[in-house]
């Protein structure tokens, strides 16, 4: 804890929602200067992110529907951690999934809290390279509807920049790679 900084009192908790992938929750707090009140939060087990990047140096992205937005996002694949999973087994796992790649080399760019106004997901970003395509699809999950699509990092810049729908946790984590890419 920093010095001076006293941490809010947890004074009550209720849990509103036990979702499959999430709960949502109201605390009520008091804060160290003495005034109460009460915050929501979505409690969420964290998400792992990878940016795959073919020889060819082009990105492996997925356009995805989300229903939460009513339309599709271009993305990096990427899956919620099960109980107890390390971060690079569930982006192993996903990134086969959903994309159909396999990568062989990998490197963690870091990580991120999402949106912590209302929630405590976390994203462990990483980088994977010397990728293989799978001879047999991947089949889907029941509940997910996306394509892969492939773009050079200079044409996902120009997408972010003239505002194709990307959701944030790409564009923070193509951020985090761009090192390794220009």
């Amino acid at each position: 804890m920093p010095l001076g900084r006293e941490l809010p009192q947890l004074l009550k908790q209720r849990l509103f929602h036990k979702g499959r992938k999430f709960n949502f929750e109201v605390n009520r707090l008091r804060l160290p200067n003495k005034s109460e009140g009460e915050w929501e939060c979505i409690r969420h087990p964290g998400g792992a992110l990878a940016i795959p990047v073919t020889p060819e140096g082009k990105l492996v992205l997925v356009r995805q529907y989300r229903f939460a937005i009513q339309g599709r996002l271009l993305e990096f694949p990427a899956g919620t951690l099960e109980p107890n999973e390390d971060p690079l087994e569930t982006i192993q796992r996903e990134i086969e999934e959903e994309t159909g790649y396999r990568a062989h080399k990998w490197d963690k760019l870091g990580e991120f809290f999402l949106a912590p106004g209302y929630s405590d997901e976390i994203i462990f970003a990483f980088l994977a390279r010397d990728l293989q395509k799978l001879e047999i699809p991947p089949k889907q999950d029941e509940d997910e509807d996306l394509e892969t699509v492939l773009l050079t990092p200079e044409e996902l810049e120009k997408a972010i920049r003239e505002g194709e729908p990307v959701d944030a946790k790409s564009i923070a984590s193509f951020f985090l790679a761009r090192s390794f890419l220009m």
